[in-house]
């Protein structure tokens, strides 16, 4: 019995040793006292100009939001596409229901204005 779960006994030994070495040897050889340069914040080249504490507007997070809502329904259709000529005629019409409900969603969205950046 306990050959069978040594192999996921050593995975987490060497995890777990790993985890500690990197901890042990950062700090041993790590800076102490890091580079304000290293500190501050740098995103593609530009030079950060105010405060990293801005306030993002809400409507990039619900634009995110709903690119994940109906991005997501591609890794439906894929498994879909894969087996379609075995559900014949059941499976198309599960699919037409299926998008239905996704183009009402969109179409809702699209009719709240929430897709429009500048009102």
């Amino acid at each position: 019995m306990l050959e069978n779960w040594a192999p996921i006994l050593i995975f987490f030994i060497l995890a777990a040793g790993f985890g500690l070495v990197s901890l042990i040897m950062s700090y041993l050889f790590g800076v102490r006292k890091p580079d304000p340069r290293k500190l501050s914040p740098y995103e593609c080249g530009v030079h950060p100009i105010g405060t990293a504490r801005e306030r993002c507007s809400v409507k990039f997070y619900l634009v995110a939001m709903l690119f994940l809502l109906f991005d997501i329904e591609a890794v439906f259709l894929f498994p879909w596409a894969v087996v379609y000529r075995e559900l014949k005629l059941f499976g198309f019409f599960e699919m037409l229901l299926f998008i239905l409900a996704i183009l009402a969603g969109y179409i809702y969205v699209w009719k709240k204005g929430a897709l429009e950046w500048e009102r």
